[in-house]
């Protein structure tokens, strides 16, 4: 799947980038994937309302978080982060197909 890069977190979306690529184990809570990062970030514009298709960073966890539908903490269909993220960039396209990732399924974050 291809994520775009946005504007909202230009420093979150530079340190991740320069470490990339990162392979790790897939995690779910709800309709989000996160995994652990050798990224070390603080928070940037944080927030924890995203919309389906955030990719983020989220610094308790030094994780990146990519949302596809509401977590267990939504009060409605849209995704809501367990607490304040970095988004950096955008899936681009459906990230529905998210839902066919596993707890333990390895990731590959990277650039083309």
């Amino acid at each position: 799947m291809i994520a775009e890069i946005t504007s909202e977190n230009p420093k979150t979306a530079s340190l991740v980038l320069s470490l990339l690529p990162i392979k790790a184990r897939a995690s779910r809570w709800g309709e989000e994937i996160y995994f652990s990062t050798p990224v070390d970030a603080k928070e940037e514009n944080a927030r924890v309302e995203v919309e389906i298709g955030s990719v983020a960073y989220w610094p308790p966890g030094k994780a990146v978080c990519i949302f596809f539908g509401p977590t267990p903490v939504s009060t409605g269909t849209a995704p809501k982060a367990a607490s304040n993220v970095n988004v950096f960039a955008k899936v681009v396209g459906d990230s529905s197909v998210f839902k066919r990732i596993r707890d333990g399924d390895e990731i590959t974050l990277q650039t083309f």
